[in-house]
């Protein structure tokens, strides 16, 4: 009996995603006792920028910490600012590498708004201006690929949160989200764990992926961001409730073509209103017949920071073994790099 051929993957791509507790640990006691922060009194609202991977940072700070927040969080994902930016405003400027042009841009103009800045960054010209403007920097360890250090850039929000007293009990929440990231992880190393399987089924077909709520949703975008970024393929994503007033009108049609090309899969956490619990059902019996399977990742931990790490990683690693089994290096993405060479051109 011949050993199963190697993995390609050039970049590591499976160890960093398995290493996810210890960056989310290691992350948590590296934002800690930051000097510099505003006072909680002076702070009307809370705006994260960023682009990908980093964006995603904001995407979980509004699900884990957004519903017990006294101020509301925007996520800016561009160039541009809300004209409401200005001195009442806390900014969290994130790019792993530090020369995300949008963030770049945004964060400068926050700046002279008077925004009170923090960044999250490697370094790069985003570290360049906040040592320049004074702003708070929490360093992000220097990984391969920006995606790989979600844990990195998405919890130091929170706890510099905690310190200004605007996300009490972020650390304890922290904490529980390590535990579980490490019960899953140990199990999504094993051979023939739940992502694997789940990559198998999936196969060549495209996965549409739905969430329901904040943490869903958020946990959604990742799964369907990863499939493209380390599977070089297409997926699709969309967000319970808001799905069932459009897309499934959708498939009313083409069901002989759609049930060769897609798989749907559904994200499950324990935050789910309970009728969006109902439409997950009711949306299941519409599309059975029009897609390939239905398939259901049920997250588990305590909190709801836990249960989106955890969906998250199980995503991470359902989409490396859809690399893996197509024999592509989840690594490298010559698509980005190309793309950004010709900007730098224009």
């Amino acid at each position: 009996m011949s050993s199963p051929a190697p993995v390609l993957d050039t970049q590591g791509m499976f160890d960093l995603a398995a290493a996810l507790p210890e960056q989310v640990a290691d992350a948590s006691r590296a934002a800690r006792d930051l000097d510099g922060l505003p006072d909680r009194a002076t702070i009307e609202h809370v705006v994260v920028l960023g682009m990908g991977g980093s964006g995603v940072a904001g995407d979980v700070l509004v699900a884990a910490a957004g519903p017990f927040m006294p101020v509301p969080v925007v996520v800016v994902k561009s160039y541009e600012l809300p004209a409401f930016v200005g001195e009442g405003s806390l900014v969290f400027a994130i790019s792993s590498s530090g020369n995300t042009e949008e963030t770049i841009e945004a964060a400068t103009e926050a700046a002279l708004q008077g925004a009170r800045i923090v960044a999250v960054t490697q370094g790069g010209e985003l570290g360049k201006l906040a040592a320049g403007w004074g702003a708070p920097t929490i360093a992000v360890p220097e990984v391969v690929q920006p995606r790989a250090a979600l844990g990195a850039m998405a919890i130091p929000p929170l706890v510099v949160l905690e310190q200004i007293g605007l996300f009490p009990g972020a650390s304890q929440w922290i904490d529980l989200a390590v535990s579980q990231l490490q019960r899953r992880r140990d199990r999504l190393v094993r051979p023939g764990n739940e992502a694997q399987l789940l990559a198998r089924k999936i196969g060549r077909t495209m996965p549409v992926i739905h969430g329901g709520g904040a943490v869903g949703s958020t946990a959604a975008q990742r799964w369907k961001t990863q499939v493209n970024e380390n599977a070089k393929a297409p997926a699709f994503w969309s967000a319970q409730p808001e799905l069932c007033h459009n897309e499934i009108v959708g498939w009313g049609q083409h069901g002989d073509v759609t049930r060769q090309v897609f798989t749907l899969v559904a994200l499950r956490h324990d935050s789910e209103h309970p009728q969006v619990m109902r439409r997950f059902e009711l949306v299941f019996d519409l599309l059975r017949e029009v897609v390939g399977s239905v398939e259901q990742v049920h997250a588990e931990g305590e909190g709801d920071l836990a249960q989106l790490l955890d969906l998250i990683l199980v995503g991470d690693f359902m989409s490396l073994h859809l690399a893996a089994q197509e024999g592509i290096d989840p690594g490298p993405v010559p698509a980005l790099v190309g793309l950004k060479q010709a900007l730098a051109q224009s």
